[in-house]
This record gives structure tokens, sequence and C-alpha cells, in this order.
């Protein structure tokens, strides 16, 4: 177990994700997120990805034994409180990393199970999907599905509120808490989230913005949450803040004039 933060520590977050070359998602946009709340980012990347905001071309994953390489060298070295774990590609990366979750205990583990990408792109096999429920969700704090993650990872349909059937069987995949992102409803002036765990029921309400800025959106929300408990808020409270922060990121995207597609958020508004 690493050393809990103290009142004259650096709040140190982890992000374990792949790479997007366009800067919008993945280990840029969780760096940008993590950075921006306050905290300070290092990373170890599990793929790199060949993707703009229109479109994921091509996946090529890092070898295991560099990825390991990689988590030894920052957890021998760096006190990290909290970790964001995302983009994962095969059953074998997983199975690594959640061992080293489990060897090296930061004391927040916060999982985005990155399986389907903004533009609809599936990112994980159906393999890799059931070694995140077997080995990964067991050793996080959080997780933080949408709405189309939450149905592959349970087989149910998700178009209204959970009922709590769903919520059971989404804290059943084995995390401590659950954050289900509603953020995919398109019939809800409301951005709602819905946060459970076996003692706690909570929703986050935002307004919906109707925006194309809404590349790596998940990736910055998990990303915010982890750098707010690494500085010490209690998980509702972190979750409050994340929420306020990414929905003010796309508020100000428009700002930014990147891509022609799905554009990113204004980490740094």
């Amino acid at each position: 177990m690493q050393d809990q933060l103290s009142p004259h520590s650096t709040p140190i977050v982890l992000t374990i994700a792949g790479s997007d070359c366009s800067g919008g998602a993945g280990i840029q946009a969780d760096i940008k997120a993590i950075s921006a709340t306050g905290s300070y980012a290092c990373s170890v990347i599990t793929a790199i990805t060949s993707q703009n905001t229109r479109a994921v071309n091509a996946i090529l994953p890092v070898p295991v034994e560099t990825i390991e390489s990689q988590l030894d060298a920052v957890f021998s070295d760096l006190n990290v409180i909290a970790i964001k774990v995302g983009m994962l590609s095969d059953a074998p990366v997983i199975e690594a990393v959640a061992k080293r979750i489990a060897d090296y205990q930061p004391r927040y583990c916060v999982v985005d199970p990155v399986m389907v990408a903004t533009s609809g792109d599936r990112l994980q096999s159906p393999l890799a999907v059931e070694t995140l429920k077997e080995c990964l969700f067991p050793v996080a704090d959080l997780i933080t599905p949408n709405l189309p993650e939450a149905e592959v990872l349970t087989g149910e349909c998700f178009d209204e509120s959970p009922s709590d059937d769903q919520q059971r069987a989404l804290l059943k995949l084995g995390a401590q808490a659950v954050l289900l992102k509603g953020g995919h409803r398109q019939d809800s002036a409301l951005s709602r989230d819905w946060l459970f765990s076996a003692q706690h029921r909570q929703v986050f309400d935002a307004p919906r913005i109707i925006t194309r800025h809404t590349h790596g959106t998940g990736c910055t929300l998990s990303s915010a949450v982890a750098s707010y408990l690494a500085q010490g808020e209690r998980l509702p409270e972190a979750i409050k803040r994340a929420k306020n922060y990414i929905t003010q990121a796309i508020v100000s995207a428009n700002e930014l004039n990147v891509g022609q597609g799905r554009g990113p958020v204004q980490h740094f508004f």
C-alpha cells in the first residue's frame, strides 16, 4: 500500500489508457483533464490508435511487457494516489494491469470501460469484455460505463432510468460503486448520471448541451473524478465537481475549431 496523501503532498493521478493521436480522447484527454482540475498527471500507454474526430481507423496494442515496465517505473517512484483506467485492448493486457493494481494498491481506482467509441466503433472483443468483468472490475472503486457500455456488460436494455434489477446487475460486476452515464440519451433536456453502491444512491443532473463537441467526454469525466478523489474529496463530491467540470468544458468547446467530426471539449476553459 502506498503512502496516503498528506497536506503537503502533490496529488498524483496515473492514467492507464490508449493514445489518441488527434488529442481529444484517451491519454491526451486524461492528462489535460487531470492537469486542469489541479492534480499531477502521469501515464501508461496501452495502445496506439489511429483516430480523429470522425473515426477510429486502427489500434496497435502495446506489448504486455512494455505496459508492465511502464507501471513498475511509475509505481516504484511516484506516490500515485488515484488511477484512471481507460482503453485496454485485449485480455492479456487487462490481466496484467489488474495484477499490477492489486500488487501496488493505489488508494483509488476508477475504471472507464472503454468498449464503444463516441463514433460508435467497437474497441474491445467479447473476450476482453469478459476479462474486464473477471479481473479488473473487482479491484475498482468505481466504474463509469455509459448506456451502450452498460448494455454490453449486462445484456440489459437501458432505455429509461436504471431499474433496481439493472443497478444490482451492474454492481454484481464487482466494483465498489457504479456511475452510469446517461449522456447518450437524446430525448431529455437533462444529462443525467446515476451513482449507486451497496449503501448509496444519487443522481447528478446537468443541462443537456446540443453540440458536436463530445469527443473524449467519457475519458475526461472519469479522469476528473480520479483527480478530485486524489485531492481528498469523497466520491459523491468528486463526481459532482467532475460533472460540473465536464459540463463547462462542453459549453466552452465552441471556442475550439478542431476536426470535421465530433470535436473535443475545451479542457482548459
